[in-house]
């Protein structure tokens, strides 16, 4: 076997290629409703308004799934919120559901962290189960039609990169 050294640019471009679409396949494997229609679903706000997803069709979605406990879920939170200051004009709507087994710890991260999205109860986890939710944060990106495009388990420094190329193209079509 060739050393990577030894490699054309070509090869080693095809080879990245390849390595990025592999681990994205990896990281939504198991996520059955991936090119599905989204479920729709009504949750409460923490405000008290309720929502229901289906009347966002024709706006791009974003979902994510967290709990007050998850450092990185609070990380991902604030990267999110800044995505949709910047995007919410270009129609965006983007949904924090909280899957917290303590009502009062989530009710107290919700009013500590001014978010501009919505953030949502999902206190039986119905919503959780509704879309296969094993993994926190869990984030969800449906298109304007209605269908989940994207999904990403756990969110480190590089999903941020390709979360808002994603995001964008959504957006632009």
């Amino acid at each position: 076997m060739k050393s990577f050294r030894g490699w054309s640019l070509a090869q080693r471009c095809i080879a990245a290629a390849t390595l990025t679409c592999l681990c994205l396949a990896a990281s939504a494997q198991g996520f059955a409703l991936l090119g599905q229609a989204a479920p729709d679903f009504a949750l409460r706000s923490f405000s008290g308004t309720n929502v229901r997803l289906s009347e966002d069709r024709g706006d791009v979605v974003v979902l994510t799934f967290w709990g007050s406990q998850c450092d990185v879920c609070r990380k991902q939170l604030d990267m999110l919120d800044r995505s949709f200051t910047t995007y919410r004009s270009a129609g965006l709507h983007m949904y924090g559901i909280s899957v917290d087994d303590d009502a009062a710890h989530a009710r107290q991260f919700v009013a500590a962290h001014k978010l501009g999205s919505v953030m949502l109860e999902d206190p039986a986890k119905d919503v959780a189960r509704l879309y296969g939710i094993d993994n926190l944060p869990t984030t969800v990106l449906i298109d304007r039609g209605g269908i989940i495009r994207y999904v990403y388990r756990d969110f480190g420094p590089r999903d941020e990169v390709l979360y808002l190329k994603q995001l964008r193209e959504l957006l632009n079509e």
